[in-house]
């Protein structure tokens, strides 16, 4: 797990995000007004709401959640929805080899408010939530101070709620979420209707992730341009990256958009053992090759065009004494106890995936898992409910891809030795179980 945090960018831009963020001591309200000044909030600002807006979607401001979806498109379809508005901001991270989500919140928890807040404003919203998985209770904790703070400062349009969620993968789903908040129950759910046409309480509902939101925060204080200085043109602003795996000094680091991999890392102190691929992108994501990930700018079509993702903003390095297909076992197996349960592809398919996967890396020998494998994906694949199935298949066919060789020598003679080390992709503790050869 991420044990270690760096605030400094890779690059020479100054902290944007972290801007006087030291590690364990979140910013107040006075603090962060200090670094940041006031948010643009109050009637002055909401004669033209729209105007933000308009910036958003000059600044050219994607969702750093996971899909990546333009911000400004987002905030414009909730506003068409001609409706009283829900805004949700969506801190709670699914994905294990993530720490990004919560050290923002834990370090500049009034930046996201203030997000909350300028998005109230901008769509005309009369409810807000703020949404983090259950079982964090110091965070939980000064999340709820810091709204208490505001609320004497008289900050915020509608008051901000706290919503804690089940602690599952697919609870942060944004449909699960809109489920969660309606009816207690955190499963997603069959679209259309989207969120942005029908969400909380049937009302057209903007459901965006912190770091989002907190980048809208400095766009509505220092405008789109200045957004715009940092990054590349076609993938403007800073973000946040989770660095795991065989490098020096894991952690989360600001980093500009458009930096290849391998700087990344270098920033990180390099590799800590030789690596043979990068994870990009999270469980939903994709193996990279590591000669073919270290010179990939970290943008969403660059990361396509060698076949990844940037999903979440994690980045782990594999060493090459592990077993790629062994660490892919361990995470498919907990993809599969994680689903809804709630369509055929979860329920029954995704655990036979599960279980082929498992012989393939630790059993060998068979000559026809590598088949099945393929079968199974073709059965799943485009059939769920949700995306669940789709990102949990995904991360197979890249296994397949980048480890084409260890497949075939897995599948026709036995295990490799490096099946025998310790995991290293992360996983909650209730997942972690001994893996024995049979």
């Amino acid at each position: 797990m991420v044990t270690q945090v760096d605030v400094a960018p890779v690059r020479t831009t100054p902290p944007r995000l972290l801007a006087g963020a030291r590690p364990g001591r979140p910013l107040d309200l006075t603090a962060h007004q200090q670094v940041h000044g006031p948010a643009p909030l109050g009637s002055g600002a909401a004669e033209r709401p729209e105007r933000l807006i308009d910036a958003i979607e000059r600044s050219g401001l994607t969702g750093r959640g996971g899909a990546g979806f333009p911000t400004g498109r987002k905030l414009r379809s909730v506003l068409a929805g001609k409706r009283s508005a829900v805004v949700v901001a969506n801190g709670a991270e699914g994905e294990p080899g993530s720490a990004k989500d919560h050290l923002l919140l834990s370090l500049a928890p009034h930046l996201v408010l203030d997000g909350v807040s300028l998005a109230v404003q901008a769509l005309g919203a009369e409810s807000a939530y703020l949404v983090v998985h259950r079982g964090q209770p110091r965070l939980t904790a000064l999340l709820e101070q810091a709204i208490a703070e505001r609320e004497r400062a008289g900050l915020d349009p509608v008051p901000i709620q706290v919503a804690e969620i089940p602690r599952r993968y697919v609870s942060s789903e944004q449909s699960a979420i809109v489920q969660f908040l309606d009816r207690g129950v955190g499963r997603p759910a069959y679209a259309p209707p989207r969120p942005h046409e029908r969400g909380v309480g049937g009302r057209p509902t903007l459901v965006n992730n912190v770091e989002t939101l907190a980048h809208l925060a400095l766009i509505a204080r220092h405008g789109d341009a200045w957004f715009r200085s940092a990054g590349s043109p076609e993938a403007p602003g800073t973000t946040l990256v989770t660095l795991g795996g065989a490098v020096v000094r894991p952690g989360v680091y600001e980093v500009e958009m458009g930096t290849p991999i391998g700087e990344i890392f270098l920033r990180a102190g390099g590799m800590a053992e030789r690596p043979q691929a990068i994870l990009a992108g999270g469980y939903f994501g994709t193996w990279i090759p590591v000669d073919e990930a270290w010179y990939t700018r970290l943008t969403r079509a660059d990361l396509r065009a060698v076949g990844g993702a940037l999903g979440a903003g994690i980045l782990i390095a594999l060493p090459e004494r592990c077993c790629a297909l062994a660490e892919t076992a361990r995470v498919v197996r907990y993809l599969a106890e994680e689903t809804a349960g709630q369509c055929g592809p979860c329920v029954f398919g995704l655990p036979a995936l599960a279980e082929e996967f498992a012989a393939l890396a630790f059993n060998g020998g068979r000559g026809r898992t590598l088949a099945r494998i393929e079968q199974l994906i073709g059965l799943v694949e485009g059939r769920g409910a949700c995306k669940h199935p789709d990102g949990a298949t995904g991360l197979v066919r890249s296994a397949l891809k980048a480890f084409a060789e260890d497949a075939y020598w897995h599948d026709e003679d036995r295990p490799c030795d490096g099946v025998r080390h310790a995991p290293l992709l992360p996983l909650p503790e209730d997942h972690k179980r001994d893996w024995e050869f049979r």
